[in-house]
């Protein structure tokens, strides 16, 4: 038996699925509270040295966070080629405003104390909050997108073909439940950004980042709650007319698609998924909670849950199609039929089983060094090296 077939190909495939799921919302769980950070930067912050404070509970962690999405792009392209290359293509000037944002945030970091000028810092403090803000709410109207199907199809060679034009790659996208996702991305990882805060400063801007982050949890549990419906009676969801080979050749226009009922259908079929929307709850509540309380750590930790349960619900609903076609349900990609090669699977496997668990130890020991809050005096002081 040759190595790789040691692992059977539906195996390696769903590991994968599992391991993109893994690799996505750990990049939410770290760089979200990023994002947040900076979106919340012009409220929480009201003085040069708090702002400063701000920065610095992010400045030392930010690029480590990045690695994350770096690593879900790696997995798309490898083990998903054709999910790289649609989503890729048809979220391309989507894309490119969200590296443009996230571009502003080293540059931002890097420049704003090279001037002493109000105006200056001023600036590059708006910059961080578009460095924040712009990704939060594209990758939730991504996320959206996907669930009402993109518009583009396969040719008999494979050839994927984006049906939305060159504006369309954009204002396209801009569909009413994409933006109402959006808005609950948003909003979901300014309350992360918020418990974040809460556990890194003190004072007036811990008691700034509580009041905003209560609000934001507000808008999570209404605009996650008013999505679930919008899902169960206003979009359609997708289904295989029969069921695939989960070992068969990784070419969509063998399975035929149609679109009938809701996604939510999957919750009869597979109950036990029921319980990342509860998470998603009961999580972002819970954050509320800790956030009106007096707690510092717990407010992180819940808003942890409920990011992992409202990510992962996307996921177990849809399984197991990961990219559906609204223009020709055929061509809609699927955990069974667009994978990479069984051999390829394999390989990235035993690369993943090696280099994952030194990222994550690597990302342990850095935070457990730079535990503790920041404090005006210590972003004063210059052997610290403060941004």
């Amino acid at each position: 038996m040759i190595l790789f077939e040691l692992i059977p190909f539906e195996a390696l495939r769903l590991i994968w699925w599992v391991l993109l799921g893994v690799l996505l919302i750990a990049f939410a769980l770290t760089d979200g509270f990023d994002m947040g950070t900076g979106a919340l930067l012009p409220f929480v912050a009201r003085t040069d040295a708090e702002r400063r404070v701000v920065i610095n509970t992010v400045g030392p962690v930010w690029e480590g966070n990045q690695v994350w999405f770096i690593l879900g792009g790696g997995a798309i392209f490898a083990a998903w080629p054709p999910l790289y290359a649609v989503s890729f293509s048809g979220f391309y000037l989507a894309m490119f405003l969200i590296l443009a944002a996230l571009i502003l945030r080293p540059v931002g970091f890097k420049y704003r104390s090279k001037r002493d000028d109000p105006r200056w810092r001023a600036m590059w403090d708006w910059a961080l909050f578009i460095g924040g803000t712009v990704p939060a709410l594209l990758f939730g109207v991504a996320v959206g997108n996907v669930l009402l199907g993109v518009p583009f199809h396969l040719t008999p060679d494979l050839m994927p073909i984006y049906e939305g034009g060159l504006f369309g790659k954009l204002f396209g996208l801009l569909r009413p439940f994409a933006l109402l996702c959006g808005l609950v991305s948003l909003a979901m990882l300014i309350m992360h950004g918020a418990g974040w805060l809460v556990l890194k400063t003190g004072d007036a801007v811990q008691a700034r980042a509580r009041r905003y982050g209560r609000a934001a949890a507000l808008v999570v549990l209404a605009g996650y709650a008013l999505a679930g419906l919008w899902l169960a009676f206003g979009i359609e969801g997708y289904a295989f007319v029969a069921p695939p080979d989960p070992n068969g050749p990784s070419n969509p226009l063998i399975n035929e698609v149609a679109r009938s009922g809701s996604w939510l259908a999957a919750y009869a079929a597979r109950p036990w998924i029921a319980v990342a929307p509860v998470m998603g709850f009961l999580g972002t509540f819970m954050a509320w909670r800790a956030l009106s309380g007096r707690g510092e750590l717990s407010p992180l930790l819940w808003s942890n849950l409920a990011i992992f349960g409202m990510i992962s619900s996307v996921g177990l609903v849809m399984f197991p199609f990961i990219l559906p076609s609204n223009t020709e349900p055929n061509s809609s990609l699927s955990v069974w039929d667009a994978s990479s090669s069984q051999q390829t699977l394999f390989v990235m496997l035993v690369c993943g089983a090696i280099f994952l668990p030194l990222i994550l130890a690597y990302t342990a020991w850095v935070y457990r060094v730079l535990w503790g809050k920041v404090t005006p005096e210590d972003v004063e002081d210059p052997d610290r090296h403060a941004y």
